[in-house]
């Protein structure tokens, strides 16, 4: 004698549509689930690229290719005077310094990193 419960129609219909719909609706909760894992590794990437190219930028120093932080910014406030509120190493090579001047502007600095000479000077 069979023993399984015996289920109309309609009703594995309705229980099919349901697992469908609820399979549909969890699809963007596992894409994002899984988002985070890609954005670790861009961020993981991101932070092996600065890596670098701050050691890229200490062997420049190193072989006398760059001038050096304190010479960078004593030239820069001769030409842009305020307090300096950012140092970035670019490729090119040259520094960007932004500075905060007496009329409370944000300004931007440009130097070419091997000679010290301005590049130009811009509201960022």
């Amino acid at each position: 004698m069979n023993t399984a419960p015996r289920f109309s129609h309609s009703f594995v219909a309705r229980t099919s549509r349901r697992r469908a719909l609820l399979a549909l609706l969890s699809l963007p909760f596992c894409a994002a689930a899984a988002a985070p894992s890609a954005a670790s590794n861009d961020k993981a990437a991101q932070k092996a690229a600065r890596r670098k190219a701050r050691e890229d930028a200490l062997d420049a120093l190193r072989r006398g290719e760059i001038l050096p932080l304190a010479r960078i910014l004593d030239i820069a406030s001769r030409h842009l005077p305020g307090d300096t509120i950012e140092v970035e190493f670019k490729g090119g090579p040259v520094y960007e310094v932004k500075v905060l001047t007496a009329d409370g502007s944000i300004r931007e600095i440009v130097l070419d990193a091997r000679t010290g000479a301005l590049v130009r000077i811009k509201d960022p």
